[in-house]
């Protein structure tokens, strides 16, 4: 039988469903980052904030609480970037990470000629790191390498075996659980708990992803993972009997899991406002199912910065910024063109409670991108 088609309509509505967007749930934070698959956390601000955008009564406190708890857990996995997952995830997304993670630090590999010296010092920093220590402790604690610089004149051992190692963060500082300082951990020790199989953990995460930004393709699953792309397409064919398929409109190969949600493509989609580097944004080859092309290089900077930005009928249409005026935290919303009064309306009423959930935390919420926030031939345009 031959697949059924789904316009690019329908697509965006099956994201913005699965990623909870339609309308705000009752979850507790490790549901639904379960259903979100993981949520980018490169500033300590951005769980919560995607958090706070999709649940009903979310407070900071809430995800804070997950993470003493150690229910959710914060380390480096996809895109080698930091995410904020559950636990049970964790010990299964990083088994299926694994390969990935290695293959971008191949080339600091060569350069230093670490060979089998990887492994021992992986070793050893997971066995000093069985309680939290610092990027300093760990630096200072590992041999150093002789035999050149990394970055920035980066030689230190910890730099060089970081991201191929199962290490979390041990949240502690408010009001967003994590500070700048941050306090590394063995994954295993923290969660005293073994890693998965690395074909269940791989299987595990391909679901996860079409569950929570399918209908997609294998390309969509490789730019969410950076997994390499035989290694996807064999996790599909031995999940084939799981999954259904179906194409877009261009007759690419989209998989997906049966129970996948569909609304219809006039589901309406309410105004809802982004944290930096939302998953949403970074899920998909062709970012026009959320991002118009038009704008894209006003969201995603050169450096590779993902701006805070703000939905109007399930498409990003502008951005937004955080700043303290007279002691109070106003925000401010910057369209990429003229809005209908009742969007206004509605960005407004939105903006006022995003105002009230970060003031008593940060009022001026990324401020420290400030200066980058648009382009210079757009201009800030405050709601009514």
């Amino acid at each position: 039988m031959p697949e059924r088609t789904l316009s690019a309509a329908q697509l965006s509505r099956a994201t913005l469903a699965r990623q909870l967007l339609l309308e705000r749930v009752a979850l507790d934070p490790i549901t639904a980052i379960e259903r979100l698959v993981a949520l980018q956390a490169q500033e300590a601000a951005s769980p919560h904030l995607a958090l706070w955008t999709r649940l009903e009564g979310f407070e900071a406190a809430h995800l804070n609480a997950a993470f003493d708890a150690r229910e959710v857990v914060k380390g480096t996995l996809l895109r080698v970037t930091l995410h904020a997952v559950s636990a049970r995830d964790y010990l299964r997304f990083w088994p299926g990470l694994a390969n990935s993670l290695r293959q971008w630090r191949a080339p600091v590999v060569r350069q230093f000629d670490l060979g089998s010296q990887m492994e021992v010092l992986a070793a050893q920093a997971a066995a000093f790191a069985a309680e939290p220590r610092t990027g300093i402790e760990l630096r200072d604690h590992l041999p150093a390498l002789e035999l050149g610089q990394g970055p920035a004149g980066q030689s230190d051992s910890w730099w060089a075996v970081r991201p191929v190692l199962p290490m979390l963060m041990a949240p502690g500082e408010r009001p967003w659980s994590f500070g700048r300082r941050p306090r590394f951990v063995s994954a295993q020790a923290w969660l005293k708990a073994e890693l998965a199989a690395e074909a269940e953990g791989l299987e595990h995460l391909v679901g996860r992803f079409l569950a929570g930004f399918g209908p997609a393709g294998v390309d969509d699953l490789h730019k969410f993972s950076r997994i390499r792309i035989f290694e996807l397409r064999a996790a599909l064919e031995r999940m084939a009997d799981r999954l259904v398929t179906y194409r877009d409109e261009r007759g690419r190969l989209l998989y997906d899991v049966p129970d996948g949600l569909l609304p219809p493509a006039d589901t309406p989609a309410p105004v809802r406002f982004l944290p930096m580097w939302d998953s949403l944004l970074l899920a998909y080859v062709d970012r026009s199912r959320v991002l118009p092309d038009a704008y894209r290089n006003d969201v995603i900077k050169v450096n590779g910065d993902f701006m805070a930005s703000f939905l109007v009928d399930g498409l990003v249409a502008g951005l937004w910024r955080a700043d303290l005026v007279d002691g109070r935290s106003r925000v401010t919303a910057l369209p990429f063109a003229p809005l209908a009064p009742a969007v206004e309306l509605e960005l407004a009423e939105e903006a006022a409670r995003l105002e009230r959930f970060i003031e008593p935390l940060e009022p001026a919420v990324y401020g420290r991108y400030a200066k980058t926030w648009l382009s210079p031939e757009r201009t800030a345009k405050p709601p009514n």
